[in-house]
């Protein structure tokens, strides 16, 4: 039995070492809930807080496919510009776009998303409206990595970073 369970443990953390994460840069000094919904609700996953007191990552189960908003605190949860991502799609890469087909109006919460590592290809804008977000249904905007750590801004502000 103990070998069996010691088998389990380490089968679960490669599990999580392989998923992806996505780290929330809070760019203002509002207060946020970020919610996600997760495909045929496979990978249900709770809310979190986040704040610019500092950077806060989530981890995603490998074979993610899904979206995620942001709700400025005190105000209703609905949605607005999504945040959406697939971890270990075809050839076990990341797919993510910056979305403004619900709510194209919402310019104060998901903002912009790019590989951590190599800050490149970047989805999404600094500024709404701009032509670096995914719009219509078949806009060709989606954006693939072989990075699974995203990072995704949130409020209003500037990263320092030159997406060039």
């Amino acid at each position: 039995m103990q070998f069996t369970t010691s088998v389990l443990a380490l089968l679960s953390s490669a599990a999580i070492a392989s998923a992806g994460k996505v780290t929330f840069w809070t760019l203002d000094d509002v207060t946020r809930t970020v919610y996600f919904t997760s495909n045929e609700n496979k990978f249900p996953m709770d809310p979190v807080t986040v704040s610019s007191a500092e950077k806060t990552t989530v981890d995603f189960a490998d074979g993610f496919v899904g979206n995620f908003h942001a709700v400025a605190e005190g105000e209703p949860n609905q949605d607005g510009m999504l945040g959406e991502i697939k971890f270990g799609g075809w050839g076990a890469m990341t797919y993510f776009d910056v979305s403004a087909i619900v709510n194209p109006n919402d310019k104060n919460n998901v903002k912009q998303m790019w590989p951590a590592d190599s800050q490149t290809p970047m989805s999404g804008c600094e500024v709404f409206p701009c032509d670096n977000a995914y719009y219509v249904w078949d806009d060709v905007q989606t954006k693939v990595t072989t990075e699974n750590h995203i990072i995704t801004t949130l409020g209003e502000g500037s990263t320092g970073i030159n997406f060039a």
